[in-house]
């Protein structure tokens, strides 16, 4: 289970400019993305919240492009946080036509980080007891993305708060 003490107002992930600027191995990304989410999303001791044998499906899959000469840019990583993410709540299919979604509306720096901003205004206004809103004139895939983040969001609350008591 995620650490139930965490600072939930210092909960973040990288954004776009963040990610790291130079391509990454396999083992780099894997230890990047686990140790930005550890304490956040829920697997069992010893359970890895990201695998190579994940990664590898995600390409079969064309969730994810190959890498070019075993190296992960900045679109892979940031595609990786988002499945690692999603997959909390969402298959692995409705997540690849979730970021189909937002790579159609937006290049992919600016859907990342709408991405990351949305999680962390709703992780702050759950974990604070707030109302999430957001401007009333969303279009339908920000509408989406809100909706799709705060499913994560409902979920760690309640494993937080309540079932890891």
């Amino acid at each position: 289970m995620p650490d139930v003490n965490f600072d939930v107002n210092n909960f973040r992930i990288p954004k776009w400019e963040e990610l790291p600027n130079i391509d990454l191995y396999m083992d780099q990304v894997l230890n990047y993305i686990e140790s930005s989410l550890k304490n956040y999303i829920a697997v069992e001791p010893n359970e890895k919240i990201i695998t190579k044998t994940m990664v590898n499906n995600y390409v079969k899959q064309d969730i994810l492009k190959p890498p070019e000469n075993k190296k992960y840019n900045k679109l892979h990583i940031a595609e990786l946080f988002v499945i690692c993410i999603l997959k909390q709540v969402y298959s692995i299919t409705e997540i690849k036509n979730l970021i189909k979604l937002a790579l159609k509306t937006s290049p992919a720096d600016v859907s990342y980080n709408k991405f990351c901003d949305c999680l962390t205004d709703s992780l702050v206004s759950t974990f604070n007891g707030t109302e999430y809103t957001s401007n009333t004139n969303l279009t339908k895939e920000q509408y989406i993305l809100k909706n799709v983040v705060q499913s994560f969001v409902n979920k760690l609350y309640v494993q937080m708060t309540y079932l890891s008591k």
